[in-house]
């Protein structure tokens, strides 16, 4: 909501700097359409200096936009590492502080209950921490897991809260949302899909894990073993990267659209020109930044959920 509040302030701002939409100085002092569209070129020109547009607000940059000023990045190629460019943007900024919030927040409320002991809950935001952790690993890790699904607990824990703070610092004012990226979303996959398949591997053993590729139905006459392993390898090698594939579209495609439509909701005010219609864009932007705050915690669970089942399935292939 506060993030709402504060860029309809800027793009109210700039309808009051503009004046209303296809009416410029020049316009009105020539009318001609040659210095109309002139005019309307400088418009665009003014709103990509101040940075209006949508993609701006979503896209990844070499800028940190803080109210008292922008922070510019080293620019691209400015540390390489073994000929990899590992200079920092504004995701990668986000993704550090998320990493952080989320070791200090799990730390924190880990070390507070090894002090309680069994003597008691922790108190104050550690109780809230823990009450959410036991939800994940009894509600979710052990009934989609199983037996073992212990070991799988602390994973999936870190990569919920992990997820969770990523879209939350997205709703911060001047914040970004990493997990709108979908080089970020493939990269939680892609360790999410480790994960699963290592997993797989120890349950199973090689010769198990094999069987998870190479698919033949028990009681198949040794005739059709050839035709059967012919026809669902490469169906069961598709099913295996299409898991991976789908987590990491799903959370990319639900981070951005929200942005996105918040975005184009409070821009109506700056594309009419005008406060008139201020209000109804406010309050639709309000209720839908109430609705990305549970979307957050959602996309969230959901990842976590879905890894858990992945792992359950294949440590439990039987």
């Amino acid at each position: 909501m506060f993030a709402t509040i504060m860029l309809l302030a800027a793009l109210t701002g700039a309808v009051q700097a503009h004046g209303p939409a296809g009416e410029t100085p020049a316009a009105a002092e020539h009318g001609t359409a040659t210095e109309h569209g002139a005019a309307a070129q400088g418009g665009h020109a003014a709103e990509e200096e101040h940075g209006f547009d949508i993609l701006h607000h979503i896209q990844d940059s070499r800028e940190i936009e803080l109210p008292g000023g922008v922070i510019h990045l080293p620019a691209k190629g400015s540390w390489m590492i073994a000929g990899v460019d590992m200079t920092p943007t504004k995701h990668v900024v986000f993704l550090g502080l998320t990493g952080l919030l989320t070791m200090v927040v799990l730390v924190g409320a880990a070390g507070a209950a090894r002090r309680t002991g069994h003597e008691g809950a922790p108190r104050g935001r550690h109780n809230i921490i823990e009450a959410m952790v036991l939800f994940i690993r009894d509600q979710v890790v052990m009934p989609n897991i199983g037996h073992g699904g212990e070991r799988y607990a602390p994973f999936i824990i870190t990569l919920f809260f992990f997820i969770l703070f990523s879209n939350l610092l997205g709703l911060l004012p001047w914040g970004a949302t990493a997990t709108g990226n979908i080089s970020v979303t493939a990269a939680l996959a892609l360790l999410s899909f480790i994960m699963i398949e290592v997993a797989g591997m120890r349950a199973l053993g090689p010769k198990g894990y094999i069987g998870t590729i190479v698919y033949i139905p028990h009681g198949l006459p040794k005739a059709l073993v050839p035709i059967m392993a012919l026809i669902m390898t490469p169906v069961e090698l598709v099913g295996k990267i299409v898991k991976p594939v789908a987590l990491a579209i799903r959370l990319f495609a639900n981070m951005t659209a929200g942005h996105v439509l918040i975005l184009a909701i409070i821009s109506l005010i700056f594309v009419f020109g005008s406060l008139a219609i201020a209000l109804g864009p406010m309050v639709l932007a309000i209720a839908l930044m109430f609705l990305e705050l549970f979307v957050a915690f959602l996309q969230a669970f959901i990842f976590a959920m879905l890894v858990s089942v992945f792992i359950g399935l294949i440590v439990h292939a039987h």
